[in-house]
């Protein structure tokens, strides 16, 4: 799959090396996409730099109190867009009962040791 090909619509930003869209499906208000324009390590790296920047104002701002950076590589991981993107999703208090282990919750009996 190409850049062109990819399947997201609903831009927020579009710079050089990426862009940022409004995931179509969110987990919490606010959930966005990070997708290179170029499928390469350094892409995604920049990606990664920019999602981790917006979540940090984001907290500074207020408008979450945490936020969760992720990305599915592979069939088995989740991935269902075979181009690759990183989600920044905002997470406010109560927005789950216990929050503790984050991202160990894709495998819902390992989020809590």
């Amino acid at each position: 799959m190409e850049y062109k090909d990819t399947p997201w619509k609903d831009i927020l930003i579009d710079t050089r090396d990426y862009t940022v869209y409004r995931d179509k499906y969110p987990v919490t208000e606010g959930h966005i996409l990070f997708v290179p324009k170029e499928q390469t390590f350094e892409a995604i790296q920049k990606c990664y730099k920019a999602a981790y920047g917006w979540g940090y104002e984001w907290v500074q701002k207020g408008y979450c109190d945490a936020y969760n950076i992720g990305q599915n590589v592979g069939t088995e991981a989740g991935q269902t867009i075979s181009y690759p993107h990183l989600h920044l999703i905002p997470r406010r208090k109560g927005d789950m009962e216990d929050p503790r282990g984050g991202v160990r919750h894709v495998i819902p009996e390992m989020g809590k040791y």
